[in-house]
C-alpha cells in the first residue's frame, strides 16, 4: 500500500499594505503579483487605502504607480497632505488631462467608447513599461465602465489588463465605487481577492467604518467585519477579537480589594482570571468602589488600566481627592492608564484594540471599565454587545487579569432594570442598594455569584468616607433587598451609630 504525497506548497511573497491591522486580517498583506479589487462608497478610504499602499512599497524601495481616472495629481498630493505624507516617491500617472477634454479632442466618426476605452488601456500599459513599477493602483473602475459600456467589453478589458499586469510581476489593488448595477459580481470573479469597505451612519456621533475581506484565493484570513478608523495619519485597522488565540500563562490567586470587609464578602479578594460585576443605581458608590480596588493594586505595585465612558476625568479626580484615594501620583508615574472615552466616537473593535495594548504592551493586571451602559451605545445593538463582551472578557480571563465591570440599573429604587443582561457572563456579581434605617437613607452591599470562591451570602452596609469605602459587619433583619426597596429593622449597631467597621 503506497502512501499518499504530501505536496507543500512554498510560501507566498506578501506585499505589505502599509496598515499593521490590515496586514493582520489578510494573514501577512497581499500576497504578491496578483490584482486585487478594493470596493467601498465614495468616502469609504479606498483613496487613502491605496495610497497607504504604495507608500509601504516605496518605503522598502521598491517603485509604485498611481493610475487615476477620477482625480488630478494635484488632488492626490492634497489628500496625501493632510496625513502628512509626501507622494515623491511615486509615480502618479493622469489618464484624463485637460488636453485630453479639449474639444479639439473629440471625433465624431467611430463611438467615444470604442476609440476612449483602446487607448485608455494601452495608456495603462505604456506607462508600466516605461516605469517598471511592482504596485500599482487604479483608481477609479467607475470610468472604465463607463467607457465600455458593454459588460463582456468591461470584462475583456479588465483580463487583458490583469494578464498584462501578472507578466510584469506587479500587486495590483483596483478601486470601485459600487456605481455599477447591485449584484454585479464581474470584477469579484476575476480578482485575486477583495476588500470591501463600508460604513454605518448612525443618528449621532461619528459614522462606524469597518471593512470585510470577501475573498483571498488560497490563503487563510480573518473573516467578518473589522472596524477601521479614517483619521489624520491614515487608516488604523483593528482585527476582530478572537479569544481564542490569545492563551498565556499566570498565576491564580487573589487581589485584595484593600478593605478587609469587603475581601471576606469576596471569598478573599478580586481573582485574577476572571471579572466582576458591579451592578446598582446611580450614586451608590460603584465607581468610588471600583477606583478603591485599582488603587490597593496600585499601591502593591501592580499595574492597571481604568476605562471612562461616563463621568470627566476632573470629577473623578476631585471625587477621590476627597475620599482620600491617592491615584494621582500612580498616573504621573505611569503605573494607571486613565482613559476617558466618547462612546458616540469609539467603535467596538477600536476598544478591543485599546484593552489589548494596555495588557500586552502596557502590563496591567487589572482592569476598570465604567459603565457597560456607555458603551452599549458605541454597539450597533445588543446581540453585538453580548457577542463583543463575549470575547473581550474571555480574552481577558485568559490573560489572567483582574476585570471590574460596572453596571448602572434604571433608577434609584425598584427593581433595578438594566439596559443588557450580562449576569451569564460575570464570573462574580456584587450588588449594591439603597435602604432605609432610622429615618436615613444607607447603602448595602451582596454578593449574590462567584464562580471562583467561596464568598459570603451575607447583606453589608457600607459607606463612602474619608478613608475611601467603609464595610460594615453583616446585617441580619433586612427585608426586600433584592426587590431593590430595603427596609432594615433589626437592632444590630449601623455604621452612622458608631459601630466597628472593618477597615483595610
Amino acid at each position: 500500500m503506497t502512501t499518499p504525497t504530501q505536496f507543500t506548497s512554498p510560501p507566498q511573497k506578501r506585499a505589505s499594505t502599509g496598515i499593521n491591522g490590515l496586514d493582520d486580517v489578510l494573514g501577512g498583506g497581499f500576497p504578491a503579483h496578483h490584482l486585487y479589487l478594493v470596493e467601498g462608497e465614495p468616502g469609504a478610504g479606498k483613496t487613502t487605502l491605496g495610497i497607504q499602499f504604495l507608500l509601504a512599497g516605496v518605503a522598502s524601495g521598491e517603485k509604485a504607480l498611481y493610475v487615476t481616472l477620477s482625480e488630478t495629481a494635484d488632488e492626490l498630493r492634497t489628500v496625501a497632505a493632510s496625513h502628512g505624507w509626501s507622494l515623491d516617491g511615486l509615480t502618479i500617472f493622469e489618464l484624463v488631462t485637460a488636453e485630453g477634454l479639449s474639444p479639439d479632442a473629440e471625433q465624431s466618426i467611430l463611438h467615444p467608447s470604442e476609440v476612449e476605452l483602446g487607448e485608455t488601456t494601452r495608456g495603462v500599459m505604456a506607462e508600466v513599461e516605461r516605469s517598471r513599477p511592482t504596485r500599482i493602483v487604479f483608481d477609479s473602475l467607475s470610468e472604465m465602465r463607463l467607457l465600455a459600456q458593454d459588460p463582456l467589453r468591461y470584462r475583456r478589458q479588465i483580463l487583458a489588463l490583469k494578464h498584462f499586469f501578472s507578466t510584469r510581476g506587479c500587486t495590483v489593488l483596483m478601486l470601485d465605487d459600487k456605481s455599477s448595477r447591485e449584484g454585479d459580481l464581474q470584477l469579484h470573479s476575476i480578482a485575486h481577492g477583495v476588500v470591501s469597505l463600508d460604513q454605518s451612519i448612525g443618528e449621532y456621533g461619528e459614522d462606524k467604518r469597518y471593512l470585510r475581506v470577501v475573498k483571498l484565493r488560497g490563503v487563510k484570513f480573518r473573516g467578518g467585519e473589522h472596524d477601521f478608523k479614517l483619521d489624520t495619519g491614515g487608516i488604523a485597522v483593528f482585527p476582530r477579537l478572537v479569544a481564542a488565540e490569545h492563551h498565556a500563562r499566570f498565576s491564580e490567586g487573589t487581589a485584595s480589594t484593600g478593605n478587609a470587609g469587603l475581601d471576606a464578602m469576596l471569598g478573599g479578594g478580586l481573582s485574577y482570571g476572571s471579572n466582576t460585576l458591579f451592578a446598582g443605581p446611580s450614586g451608590v458608590g460603584k465607581t468610588t468602589t471600583a477606583i478603591t480596588c485599582l488603587a490597593a493594586a496600585l499601591a502593591r505595585g501592580e499595574k492597571a488600566a481604568y476605562y471612562l465612558f461616563d463621568e470627566g476625568l476632573g470629577t473623578l479626580m476631585t471625587r477621590c481627592a476627597s475620599l482620600g484615594i491617592p491615584i494621582a501620583q500612580f498616573i504621573d508615574n505611569g503605573q494607571l492608564q486613565l482613559i476617558t472615552l466618547d462612546p458616540a466616537a469609539v467603535s467596538a473593535g477600536e476598544f478591543a484594540s485599546m484593552v489589548r495594548a494596555s495588557v500586552e504592551q502596557h502590563g496591567v493586571t487589572i482592569l476598570g471599565i465604567d459603565s457597560l451602559n456607555a458603551y452599549l451605545q458605541a454597539m450597533p445593538g445588543g446581540k453585538f454587545l453580548l457577542l463583543q463582551m463575549h470575547e473581550l472578557l474571555t480574552y481577558l480571563n485568559q490573560r489572567g487579569i483582574a476585570t471590574i465591570l460596572v453596571l448602572g440599573q434604571h433608577g434609584l429604587f425598584g427593581d433595578g432594570r438594566t439596559d443588557v443582561d450580562l449576569s451569564y457572563l460575570s464570573d462574580a456579581i456584587l450588588l449594591f442598594r439603597f435602604f432605609e434605617a432610622r429615618g436615613s437613607l444607607l447603602k448595602a452591599l451582596s454578593v449574590v455569584k462567584s464562580r471562583t470562591s467561596h464568598h459570603e451570602l451575607t447583606i453589608r452596609e457600607f459607606r463612602l468616607g474619608a478613608n475611601g469605602i467603609d464595610v460594615g459587619h453583616a446585617l441580619t433583619d433586612f427585608e426586600g433587598i433584592m426587590k431593590g426597596v430595603a427596609t432594615y429593622q433589626g437592632e444590630h449597631p449601623l455604621l452612622s451609630d458608631g459601630s466597628s467597621i472593618a477597615r483595610a
